[in-house]
């Protein structure tokens, strides 16, 4: 199989960045109001099982949501003709934190590479974010 297929999930991407922050701050920002329209949209409100609308019409449910942990969603932009699932991650590692950014069910390769770019753009302005807090 190609990179970045997969047997069940179709074609996935994930980005990942360390950071130099405890797990709880970087939590606390990824689902503050201003993190959440970083990577999911304006609009929104994350609670476990809930459906969700961003103000740019892309809509999904919240399928999980962990402290400290794990969200994981389903991702469905207006101008998509199908749903994929997200799932933002944050792990200790020492008295840093990793973050993950994961997008699975895909469309196919080419939709694999812009939603990279995507996540990467997302990981910078998270990382801007975080470091514009202090």
């Amino acid at each position: 199989m190609p990179t970045g297929q997969t047997k069940d999930a179709g074609w996935n991407i994930g980005v990942s960045k360390t950071l130099p922050y405890p797990v709880n701050e970087v939590w606390e920002f990824v689902v503050s109001p201003a993190g959440i329209a970083l990577w999911l949209g304006d609009g929104v409100e994350l609670t476990d099982g809930a459906p969700y609308k961003t103000d740019d019409g892309t809509v999904g449910e919240v399928r999980s949501l962990h402290e400290d942990d794990r969200v994981r969603l389903t991702w469905h932009p207006a101008d998509w003709p199908h749903e994929s699932t997200v799932q933002v991650a944050v792990s200790a590692a020492g008295s840093k934190t990793v973050l993950r950014f994961h997008q699975e069910r895909l469309a196919d390769a080419d939709e694999r590479e812009r939603q990279r770019t995507h996540w990467q753009q997302v990981m910078a302005a998270v990382i801007e974010g975080l470091d514009g807090r202090e």
